[in-house]
């Protein structure tokens, strides 16, 4: 039941709900209220008293808007709403003095600091500030912290708006940050100097309005005024976070979040955020082609007739790797079914039911996560697989919802009842569904229980639990480019084995996570010199996923587009390109000359790739029931930040992967 009220502010009367903060109520009213500890995303902690507004009635005294809501306010004499000022002259002392005193200690280093040009301080500095200052005494100065490879910190800078400290706490679900002393002593620190051990914790970087805490990889290498941004899509997962990816000149310099509510609100894991040196190093930047048994540079005419050469007339295979956008799927599958082959893009042999979209998307959208009382998470560790989403699970837990797990142990930020390892505890949670009924409960089901032999049965046992239950279920993939190339029907019954079977000639879309025998001729098609490319007997150079326009349907079936922000390197081009440039070779020319003309084609296939960032409803067909088998649940993913070509070509990412195994490793008595 809303609560509604109404209020003047500047003027202007609005009609809000009570519960609303007064600096909610404002943005209602489209004032601007200045604000450095206030996070929509975080609690009030009403420390930096950068907010104040005058309550007219109310007392003497300027009051914090962030912490003071709505139904707090007292009408006026005859019943009027309660009026607020922004703008009169005891706000505008007010905010100049809080001004004043949080630029006593701050160190005027704009010039070298990071921040400097998108700094919270220096903005509002000059919107509400005064231009001088009655402080004469010395400046202090603070340590600064180590909190790892990827936070650099300059802790005099900071001004204790504690963001850090509730995003990790809240958001993250780690303990390690805090803040010590009093008064001129009060400093932001980590628990007896520990690192950040976290996957989210780049987050804390966005949120710092200062620039007390910034991007270790990033520092003094680029001024936001000298970037080119572009929005895109992020594949380092397959939750499709929204990010915007920053560029000077070709080089990707950094990579931040966008928002977006229904998928990634504004967060984005490390591995998304600081993944980008690994798109310099080891590029396939030229075509090469193996002669006596050694790979040789090559131009792309010599390519492409060896590749056309090693084709024509022999039993071809096509596989899909986990990065490919819908497009290249797309053609290389008429390409490959046009020489009689088959393709497939389930490489991990997840067992995903092939055009049952209920079966391989599932019923449920990321945002339904937000409402759910119950949420039972079957073989997968969303901390790994997907931290964001993981952070989201955490939200709804710190809401009430009771988290129950099948599958192997983790530490996943957040209290759960783990009902058991194997198939027999799903069994078991299926007779007594009745529990989580009523709760609006969610069931994620990760691709470790679709890989086993059995996976088709899990995935018809989770149906009948969600029928039984009331619940929607939600498939959480660990490759960007698996739903939309199931959505385009890229699959051959029986997986993989039935698809390579033999096939004298492989065709590997930059698939690098599999191990292709020896005696078939392999064409490899990818960014980086990684597994696939060492097996392979031709080489085309592909372009990586900020280099070209791409369509990515997310864990959920929400298309979405992939904007590309700069050029590949050498010699490399566009995925598509290259496979309509080799169908013309084989004498299979494709039927589209450019990106619209393949979407028109590939639209009028698969129409609701054509719904963009619309999450389709997906109509239940229930699986066939078959017996379970008796294994443990194993996990997807083994190294979060060594899962694609891209990770395992970052030094950041290799360095952060050893960090943790470190960390995991038993510590000797003196340590």
């Amino acid at each position: 039941m809303s609560d509604l009220r109404k209020i003047n502010i500047d003027g202007t009367e609005i009609e809000v709900d009570g519960a609303m903060t007064l600096i909610q109520a404002c943005e209602v009213a489209g004032v601007e209220i200045p604000r450095f500890c206030y996070h929509e995303r975080l609690s009030i902690a009403g420390n930096c008293r950068m907010c104040l507004v005058e309550v007219v009635g109310g007392p003497p005294k300027p009051a914090a808007s962030c912490a003071m809501q709505v139904r707090d306010l007292r009408p006026g004499p005859e019943g009027q709403a309660p009026v607020v000022k922004t703008n009169s002259p005891m706000v505008k002392k007010a905010r100049e003095g809080v001004m004043e005193f949080l630029l006593i200690n701050h160190p005027l280093d704009c010039p070298i600091c990071d921040q400097g040009g998108e700094c919270d301080l220096q903005d509002q500095a000059m919107a509400y500030g005064v231009d001088f200052s009655r402080f004469r005494e010395a400046k202090r100065a603070v340590d600064d912290l180590d909190l790892g490879p990827l936070v650099g910190t300059a802790m005099t800078r900071c001004i204790s708006c504690t963001r850090c400290v509730r995003f990790t706490t809240e958001v993250a679900g780690i303990t390690q940050m805090g803040q010590t002393g009093r008064g001129e002593d009060a400093e932001i620190t980590s628990y007896l100097n520990e690192t950040l051990d976290s996957n989210l914790q780049g987050n804390i970087i966005d949120l710092c309005p200062v620039g007390a805490l910034t991007s270790k990889p990033y520092a003094f290498t680029a001024r936001p005024w000298e970037l080119t941004k572009t929005e895109t899509i992020d594949v380092m997962d397959a939750l499709g976070s929204n990010i915007r990816v920053d560029t000077k000149g070709r080089e990707v310099m950094r990579i931040l979040p966008r928002n977006h509510d229904g998928v990634n609100e504004e967060w984005i894991s490390d591995k998304t955020r600081f993944v980008w040196d690994g798109l310099r190093r080891q590029r396939l930047d030229r075509p090469y082609v193996r002669i006596d048994g050694k790979l040789k540079p090559a131009t792309w005419p010599e390519a492409l007739a060896a590749a056309a050469a090693a084709m024509k007339g022999k039993k071809v295979a096509g596989l899909i790797g986990d990065l490919v956008p819908v497009e290249a799927a797309f053609a290389l599958k008429q390409l490959i079914e046009g020489q009689g082959g088959a393709v497939e893009c389930r490489t991990d042999n997840a067992r995903l039911a092939i055009g049952n979209r209920s079966a391989y998307v599932g019923t449920a959208a990321i945002e339904d996560i937000d409402a759910a009382g119950a949420i039972l998470l079957v073989g997968t560790n969303p901390r790994d697989e997907a931290p964001v989403l993981n952070a989201r699970i955490r939200k709804a837990w710190a809401n009430g919802a009771n988290v129950g797990l099948i599958g192997a142990a983790a530490d996943l930020t957040y209290d759960y009842e783990h009902i058991g390892t194997d198939r027999a505890a799903l069994d078991a949670a299926v007779k007594n569904a009745h529990d989580i009924a009523n709760k609006a409960p969610v069931i994620i089901i990760g691709q470790g229980a679709l890989r086993e032999a059995d996976g088709l049965a899990v995935m018809a046992k989770v149906q009948e639990l969600a029928a039984k239950s009331g619940a929607k279920v939600l498939v959480l993939h660990t490759a960007a480019a698996r739903v939309g190339a199931m959505d385009i029907g890229a699959v051959t019954e029986g997986g993989m084995a039935a698809a390579i079977d033999g096939a004298e000639v492989i065709y590997n879309l930059g698939a690098d996570e599999v191990e292709i025998d020896a005696g078939a001729f392999v064409i490899y098609q990818g960014s980086h010199g990684d597994r696939g490319a060492h097996r392979a007997d031709v080489i085309l150079p592909g372009a990586a996923y900020t280099e070209e326009n791409g369509l990515f349907v997310n864990t959920e079936g929400r298309p979405q587009l992939a904007m590309r922000a700069g050029f590949a390197p050498g010699e490399a081009k566009e995925n598509w390109a290259i496979l309509r440039a080799l169908s013309a070779e084989v004498d299979a020319k494709l039927p589209y000359d450019s990106l619209a003309q393949l979407r028109t084609a590939l639209i009028a296939e698969v129409p609701h790739l054509s719904k963009i960032d619309q999450v389709v409803e997906n109509e239940v067909v229930a699986l066939e029931s078959e017996p379970l088998g008796k294994a443990d649940f194993m996990p997807a993913v083994k190294d979060f930040y060594l899962t694609n070509p891209i990770a395992r070509a970052s030094q950041l990412m290799a360095e952060l992967s050893a960090n943790a195994k470190a960390r995991k490793t038993d510590k000797i008595a003196a340590e």
